[in-house]
């Protein structure tokens, strides 16, 4: 857990991280929580093959969401199960299992 400064979501946010890599932050919040979500250039191409499968608001986020910064910086309002799935998929797309 940390407190973040960022004018982006000001607060407590809990981070995950496997290998030293970002995972994905979650920002609690009241009734929800936001989760941040960076998809940078190595991701893009297999995000984009699986974002017809996204609920219209994820997909439509990721379509508006400009590349800066070394990625796509995805805030995303998790308010129920179908969005906590897309968000699943997006971090299956960051960490490959290991075979």
């Amino acid at each position: 857990m940390t407190y973040s400064m960022c004018a982006g979501q000001r607060g407590w946010n809990v981070k995950y991280q496997k290998s030293g890599k970002s995972l994905c932050t979650l920002y609690p919040m009241e009734g929800y929580f936001i989760s941040l979500v960076v998809v940078g250039a190595k991701e893009e191409e297999e995000v984009e093959m699986v974002s017809g499968t996204f609920t219209p608001y994820v997909e439509e986020l990721y379509r508006k969401t400009p590349f800066s910064c070394g990625g796509r910086w995805l805030m995303i309002k998790v308010t129920d199960e179908s969005v906590l799935k897309d968000i699943k998929s997006l971090i299956a797309v960051r960490v490959k299992p290991k075979s």
